[in-house]
């Protein structure tokens, strides 16, 4: 379902999602085909920002963030709220494999990540994606959820202003911030700043 998704799916998404949050546990599961397409588009977001290279396959990083939401409580009011929690889940579902490969300490840069058994060849060394994590981590948390939306997710300002329950000139102004913010934090660390404008 593309981003400009017609009104009744969006309310079916809607009705969905306070389904879940009532406690219907398949709820979730329902929820997926139905935004399955914006989903991989964030997917597809992440890993061309973040590793430049499309020898991963989106599927399979919507399929770990699956995994990891299916698992948690989630308590997403729209489907902007739950595609912004979804972001957070797949940037999760990366840190935790560069974390897992950092500690193997297998030559040092990220030549080869293992998801659900299969090699993604990637080429992005995991010390800049750890950076980035930790960054990220240190934000303001409303900012941190605006990089998230916006860099990760492709997100545009109405629908991260919608998903976060604040207007657009507040997102724009986060944006600002964290993008300033995080550009000094990087530096100092040694890497270049990787929020370029989208």
């Amino acid at each position: 379902m593309p981003v400009g998704s017609s009104t009744a799916r969006t309310g079916e998404v809607t009705h969905l999602l306070r389904a879940a949050r009532g406690g219907d546990a398949s709820a979730i599961d329902r929820v997926v085909p139905l935004v399955y397409d914006d989903l991989r588009r964030v997917a597809r977001r992440q890993l061309g920002r973040v590793f430049g290279s499309q020898s991963v396959r989106p599927t399979e990083l919507v399929h770990e963030a699956y995994v990891k939401l299916s698992a948690g409580d989630v308590a997403a009011v729209d489907r902007g709220h739950f595609l912004s929690i979804a972001a957070r889940a797949m940037r999760q579902v990366l840190v935790d494999e560069a974390r897992h490969h950092r500690a193997a300490k297998r030559g040092g840069g990220w030549k080869q990540a293992t998801l659900s058994g299969k090699h993604w060849v990637v080429d992005v060394d995991v010390d800049e994606l750890l950076t980035l994590n930790d960054a990220l981590d240190e934000l303001d948390p409303r900012q941190r959820q605006v990089v998230e939306c916006r860099f990760f997710g492709g997100m545009e300002e109405s629908e991260i202003a919608e998903a976060l329950g604040v207007n657009e000139r507040t997102v724009r102004r986060d944006w600002v911030k964290a993008r300033a913010w995080l550009y000094r934090a990087l530096a100092e660390r040694g890497f270049q700043n990787v929020l370029s404008e989208p």
